[in-house]
C-alpha cells in the first residue's frame, strides 16, 4: 500500500464526478506524488513527476488528463517504455475515463496492427502506445498526433535507456 496524506481527494480542485468515482474505488486520501501533481495538471501545466514504483503516479496524471478532456477539446498520448505498463497504464485509465464517454486504445508491439487500426477508428482520445508501435502507425498513416494537445513521458528516463530517443523525438 502507498504511502497516503492525511488529507482527503477533495483539496485538489478534482471534478465531483471523479471524487465519486474515487470514493467508490475506496481511494480516500491521495499518495505524496498525487498530492502535488493533480493540482498542477488541472490548471493544464507541465509536470514532471518522480516517484518510486507503487506510489500512485499513474492516477497522478490520469486524473487530470480525464477532468482536462471532459471539459475540453483533445486527446492524449502516453507514451510507456513497456508493453506491460502500457496495459496498466490502460487499466487506470479505463477505471474513471469512460464514464465520460473518454474512449482509450493501447498501442504497442507484440499485438495485431489490424486489431490496433479497429481502436484506433473508434476515436480513442487517450492513446497510450510505446514509441516503435506509435512510430510504425504513424509510417503507415495510420494515426495522426495533429489533435494531441497533452503529452505524457511515462518513465522517460527508462524510454532514454532503453534507446527509444529517435522515436521520441519523431
Amino acid at each position: 500500500m502507498p504511502q497516503q496524506t492525511n488529507l482527503p481527494f477533495d483539496n485538489l480542485g478534482i471534478a465531483p464526478k471523479i471524487l465519486e468515482i474515487l470514493d467508490r474505488m475506496r481511494f480516500i486520501h491521495p499518495t505524496p506524488i498525487q498530492y502535488k501533481a493533480i493540482p498542477i495538471g488541472i490548471e493544464g501545466k507541465d509536470i514532471i513527476g518522480v516517484a518510486q514504483t507503487g506510489t500512485g503516479k499513474t492516477l497522478a496524471f490520469a486524473i487530470p488528463i480525464i477532468q482536462r478532456l471532459s471539459q475540453k477539446g483533445g486527446n492524449c498520448l502516453v507514451l510507456a517504455p513497456t508493453r506491460e505498463l502500457a496495459i496498466q497504464i490502460d487499466e487506470t485509465f479505463r477505471k474513471i475515463a469512460p464514464r465520460f464517454g473518454i474512449k482509450t486504445a493501447v498501442i504497442i508491439g507484440g499485438v495485431s496492427i489490424h486489431i490496433q487500426i479497429m481502436a484506433l477508428r473508434k476515436k480513442p482520445r487517450v492513446l497510450i502506445a510505446t514509441p516503435g508501435r506509435l512510430v510504425d502507425h504513424m509510417q503507415r498513416r495510420t494515426l495522426t498526433l495533429s489533435n494531441v494537445n497533452i503529452l505524457v513521458l511515462d518513465e522517460a528516463d527508462r524510454m532514454l535507456d532503453m534507446g527509444f530517443l529517435p522515436q521520441i523525438q519523431r
